[in-house]
């Protein structure tokens, strides 16, 4: 059995399809192939069920699953070890607030822990963010969410032992432009939108899933896209908007939209992580010293 199988495996294991590992891995499928034949042949087990929904697990599949994770993450210490290289901390980050919130986390977990060294790996999908820390290949991860659980935005958290800790609020706008029916009136209730053109991204996306709590089925959503395409659709008239504060600044600023008069409750940026990893030594304190204002 050996590390690159194993980090084949891992690889459609997480995409669900060897074309996929393949690209993810910069490999020929015939290569992810082989190496998935060799490793079943190694250990005298079949890992995967091959159908038309993708490469599913067996049991063995599933058993073999924690093990390859720790067997490769000690393969990475010993490789750091030898090397005389620092710890490291892997962190994952929603692409909404890599540019805007997590250099702020940067800079405070650098002040307070020199020592470690930080790769963030920055992600569009909260799913793939959740799947890497439930799976071992993030540490921790920033993202968007509000209440009391993981989730309370109105996701489904993958299975595993998760817990977070609320950093600092991600404050909402919802926006329009200045010339909209909604701008200047003062009061509004979640019916007054009732109708109105909604524009959304994607229904994963943080700012729709706020949206569904805030005002229900009543606006009609309308696809734009990311936050700059949702901005500027929204200052050239085309509807409103829930955007997070800091992108809507300038724009308000600038008199090109409007802040309408609905109050919106703040997100909250999070810090996720296994809790079972705790009691890997310093990690507790790792975490922390990121997520301590």
């Amino acid at each position: 059995m050996e590390l690159r199988q194993l980090q084949t495996f891992e690889a459609v294991v997480r995409h669900r399809t060897v074309t996929d590992a393949a690209v993810a891995l910069d490999l020929a499928p015939s290569s992810v192939s082989q190496q998935i034949r060799a490793l079943e042949a190694a250990l005298g087990v079949d890992l995967f069920a091959r159908g038309p929904k993708g490469m599913e697990l067996t049991a063995a599949g599933r058993r073999l699953r924690g093990w390859a994770r720790t067997l490769l993450e000690q393969a990475d210490q010993a490789i750091r070890d030898v090397r005389d290289e620092r710890p490291l901390l892997r962190l994952g980050a929603l692409e909404t607030i890599a540019g805007t919130h997590v250099p702020r986390v940067l800079a405070r977990f650098a002040q307070r822990r020199p020592d470690i060294d930080v790769e963030v790996h920055a992600d569009r999908a909260r799913d793939g963010l959740l799947n890497g820390v439930v799976d071992g290949q993030l540490e921790a991860a920033l993202l968007l969410d509000s209440g009391d659980d993981i989730g309370g935005l109105g996701f489904a958290p993958p299975p595993g032992p998760l817990t977070y800790i609320d950093l600092e609020p991600v404050p909402l706008a919802l926006v329009a432009a200045p010339a909209h029916p909604l701008a200047g009136r003062t009061g509004l209730a979640a019916a007054d939108l009732d109708g109105e053109r909604l524009l959304v991204n994607v229904p994963e996306c943080s700012f729709w899933l706020a949206g569904n709590r805030l005002f229900g089925s009543g606006p009609k959503r309308v696809r734009a896209g990311g936050v700059p395409v949702m901005r500027a659709w929204a200052e050239h008239g085309l509807g409103v908007s829930l955007l997070p504060e800091f992108a809507v600044t300038d724009s308000i600023r600038a008199g090109t939209l409007v802040r309408l008069g609905l109050p919106v409750p703040d997100l909250s940026l999070r810090l996720v992580w296994r809790e079972d990893h705790e009691h890997r030594p310093g990690m507790r304190e790792i975490l922390y010293a990121a997520a301590r204002p």
